[in-house]
């Protein structure tokens, strides 16, 4: 059993960064993958990146690419996004999940979940 904790969401303008965390707590925390989505009001959860269990691969979805920094701590069990230049369309919940296959850009085959942070982009 992994649960999963985000923080580090909130309200920044257009351009700005923000870092989000995830603390996996569980035994076995670190070896899974890792991924960041997010859902905005009205839309389909969505991938951002993920991150294999070493660190030594991530993928990206294409409109983050560029923006977006996925990694992880496995001696504090924390993945990380580190979200640069944003824009008002990265308004959404983020959610991070653990799941034991990678890359996997589709949110079914992760089996642990958070809760989500907000993350809202003014212009």
């Amino acid at each position: 059993q992994v649960q999963l904790v985000e923080s580090g969401g909130g309200l920044v303008q257009a351009e700005g960064s923000l870092r989000l965390s995830c603390a996996a707590s569980g035994r076995t925390a670190s070896s899974y993958a890792m991924g960041w989505f997010r859902q905005a009001p009205g839309k389909e959860r969505e991938f951002v990146a993920c991150i294999k269990w070493s660190g030594a691969s991530t993928v990206y979805a294409d409109s983050v690419k560029g923006r977006f920094t996925i990694s992880r701590d496995n001696a504090k069990n924390t993945v990380y996004l580190q979200m640069s230049s944003l824009k008002p369309e990265d308004t959404a919940v983020y959610y991070c999940a653990a799941g034991l296959v990678f890359p996997t850009i589709r949110p079914h085959p992760y089996d642990y979940w958070g809760q989500g942070t907000q993350v809202t982009v003014s212009s």
